[in-house]
């Protein structure tokens, strides 16, 4: 509303300029005419004393009609003048509007354009930086196929090495048993030279003095009168290390008593083997043969809660014994 108050103030100042020259004009030409008019006035009024009543009315009116144009004339001048400032200033509103508008528009399109070329470069960006990411991934993906080719290569070398190792080790171990198997086949072969050499030095005395002296540990039922170790509670003497024991006794080191030295201690006989003493704790069963400690292999093992001696005539019969140190 107010720039149309400015618009409105500014035509009627054009207006007002425009016309007061014209008025100015007009004054003049008035001036000048005055005196004719005044003697054509004089003329007529001389006229009008002669001429009728309606002809002198129709000439007054005539003479306003005439003095009322030039002021319409100049109404219709300054209306046109009014229209065309008017349209002037449309015009240039107009325009002024249109140059906003294309400016508008093309600072819009600048921005536009400035938007896509950064969604552009930001694409770009984008694909550079999964390309990057890409190549990261296979190059780890492929440190780690190489980790792994190496790892799998060096287990599979430690295994080899472990399998060479077992197979050398058992290799090994395998001669140690067949030097140690050797020993005991030639340690039984002598051993058993030495009895018959014994038995066949020794008289019948001495065979009747053992006879006498193992009869005192029959027993005279052994179902009733021997006890286990469990029974006893527990085993609670001397253990012989597994290797040393590994080596004198077992299933597969036997021997006979006759050819051993032999004592009693506490009304108990003890017989030394293998380096150590060990002695009867139960009675011999009284159904095994009078020469049994003479003819019967025997061999020592431990059983389930201690050591015992067995009859390979009589393998179901254990009887428990202690090992000594001297």
């Amino acid at each position: 509303m107010k720039q149309i108050g400015i618009i409105s103030t500014t035509a009627l100042l054009l207006l007002l300029g425009i016309a007061a020259p014209v008025d100015a004009k007009q004054e003049k030409q008035d001036e000048k005419a005055k005196p004719a008019k005044q003697e054509q006035q004089a003329k007529p009024e001389k006229q009008q004393q002669a001429k009728p009543p309606q002809q002198q009315h129709q000439q007054q009116a005539k003479g306003q009609l005439d003095q009322q144009r030039p002021q319409h004339q100049q109404q219709d001048n300054s209306a046109k003048q009014q229209q065309q400032a008017k349209g002037q200033q449309n015009q240039q509103r107009q325009q002024q509007a249109k140059g906003q508008q294309d400016q508008q528009r093309q600072q819009s399109q600048q921005q536009d354009n400035t938007a896509k070329q950064q969604q552009q470069s930001n694409r770009q960006q984008d694909q550079q930086r999964q390309q990057q990411a890409k190549g990261q991934q296979d190059q780890q993906r492929q440190q780690r196929q190489q980790q792994d080719n190496t790892a799998k290569q060096q287990q599979q070398s430690n295994r080899q090495q472990d399998q060479q190792r077992q197979q050398q080790a058992k290799g090994q171990q395998d001669q140690r048993q067949q030097h140690q198997q050797q020993a005991i086949v030639q340690h039984g072969q002598q051993r058993q030279q030495q009895d018959n050499r014994s038995a066949q030095q020794r008289s019948p005395e001495q065979v009747h003095v053992q006879q006498v002296a193992w009869q005192g540990d029959r027993a005279h039922s052994w179902q009733s009168e021997h006890r286990n170790w469990q029974q006893r509670g527990g085993y609670n003497g001397y253990r012989v290390p597994d290797d040393r024991f590994r080596s004198y006794y077992g299933q597969d080191h036997g021997f006979r008593i006759y050819s051993l030295p032999v004592m009693y201690v506490g009304g108990h006989r003890r017989f030394q083997y293998g380096g150590y003493w060990f002695g009867l704790v139960d009675p011999w069963p009284e159904y095994w043969s009078d020469d049994w400690y003479d003819s019967d292999d025997v061999y020592v093992d431990y059983y389930g809660d201690g050591y015992y001696l067995f009859n390979r005539r009589y393998p179901g019969d254990r009887i428990a014994i202690s090992f000594y140190l001297n």
